[in-house]
């Protein structure tokens, strides 16, 4: 085995054979792969170097994506025809391989995509708390990285990706890694990073923020100052960081 990539819609990136789920991996995702030990695959993602180990069977050929899922989530029709059976559904961010276009379909390995919900690999999104907000009401998952589960970085990373900004998987490394690190009281703008220990959010607003959060249980809106004075009587301190990350030309 050498570059596999993901032929399931999500799986676990498991910190070890049959252990506990750090992140996940999405259907079209390439990877390094380094280790394989009795039906498991350890791997490295190459959207963010993340390392963990997948099933086996959950990884197939490397083949060149054309394009990516801009939609929050899509399905792959066995025709193209939206009345013919759906074989998979698909969440934003996942890469297919377009081989043909019929009608307002895509033709890909999976089966029919519609096209409006698919963009170029190498086209972007342009407004972070815009893609972010594709996954309001997304249930809050440890570790989720799809439109069924997520957590606070990797929405972040599902926001910035789609921007053509590079961001680890993990909020500490991001924390240290993402745009540009602003002095503490320097007002929040649309689109800045704030962070807790453990725990990211976008800023909306000047008052409001947008994060995948253990209260609300999913992605969802809250007020600035009401998210910083919950965090604190939790017991999970201050704002510890904030962020501006910039938009490619």
């Amino acid at each position: 085995m050498s570059g596999r990539a993901v032929i399931r819609p999500v799986v676990d990136l498991l910190r070890r054979p049959d252990g506990p789920r750090d992140r996940q991996v999405l259907l079209g995702e390439r990877m390094e792969v380094l280790e394989v030990l009795d039906g498991w695959v350890r791997i490295c993602a190459d959207k963010d170097g993340y390392e963990g180990w997948v099933p086996a069977a959950a990884l197939g050929e490397d083949t060149e994506p054309t394009h990516w899922v801009s939609a929050p989530s899509t399905h792959a029709y066995a025709q193209a025809d939206l009345k013919s059976p759906d074989r998979m559904a698909i969440s934003f961010g996942s890469r297919v391989a377009v081989r043909a276009v019929t009608g307002r379909f895509a033709e890909t390995a999976h089966g029919h995509i519609p096209v409006q919900h698919l963009m170029s690999v190498g086209e972007r999104m342009a407004d972070l708390v815009a893609v972010a907000a594709l996954f309001l009401g997304t249930p809050y998952l440890w570790g989720g990285d799809s439109r069924w589960g997520i957590d606070c970085s990797g929405l972040v990373q599902a926001a910035l990706l789609a921007c053509g900004i590079d961001c680890p998987g993990d909020s500490g490394p991001q924390s240290r890694a993402v745009g540009a690190l602003l002095p503490a009281g320097t007002p929040p703008v649309r689109g800045d990073l704030l962070f807790w220990m453990g725990h990211v959010a976008l800023v909306a607003d000047a008052g409001r923020i947008l994060h995948a959060n253990g209260k609300d249980m999913a992605v969802a809106y809250e007020p600035l100052e009401q998210a910083i004075d919950r965090i604190a009587a939790q017991g999970e301190g201050p704002v510890t960081a904030h962020r501006r990350p910039a938009i490619p030309a």
